[in-house]
């Protein structure tokens, strides 16, 4: 509340003196809440500024990080990805290459990759025998007009 000082016709260090005071009540606004993060509807200019402080606050290291600036390391690092880049091509060929099977199986190591060709996807079915897991990847045939045509006279339409 603001007290406002009003007098009439006397010095306002006398009013005051003699408790002529006036109150008159103050004028203010609503508080109102404005959140700093983006993430919560602050400003989406604060988002790289609270990104470096949080990092530099960050004292985490990843125990799995390569950090090893060794040429050797590095070598085969990029000799493992480039024969694992090489095996995905190979394997994408046979899917869906120029004389793409319509099932089959493909083992190399502890994976064994089947994939079975439907009639408008592909289904890869991956298991890892060390440790028993299974993913399975459904991946959609792309289907042009020529091949529509073709796809309803094999379904007897």
């Amino acid at each position: 509340m603001r007290i406002t000082i009003k007098t009439i016709g006397i010095p306002a260090f006398i009013a005051i003196a003699l408790g002529f005071a006036i109150a008159e009540p103050g004028h203010g606004q609503d508080i109102v809440y404005q959140p700093i993060n983006p993430s919560f509807g602050g400003n989406p200019f604060n988002s790289a500024h609270l990104l470096g402080v949080a990092s530099a606050q960050n004292k985490y290291k990843d125990p799995n990080a390569i950090t090893s600036q060794d040429p050797a390391s590095q070598f085969l690092r990029t000799l493992q990805s480039r024969l694992l880049s090489s095996l995905a091509t190979q394997i994408t060929d046979v899917i869906f290459g120029e004389n793409a099977q319509d099932s089959g199986v493909i083992q190399f190591g502890d994976q064994v990759i089947s994939f079975v060709r439907g009639v408008d996807s592909v289904t890869l079915t991956i298991t890892n025998n060390a440790d028993g897991s299974v993913t399975e990847i459904i991946v959609p045939l792309l289907q042009d007009s020529s091949d529509e045509g073709a796809l309803l006279a094999g379904l007897g339409q």
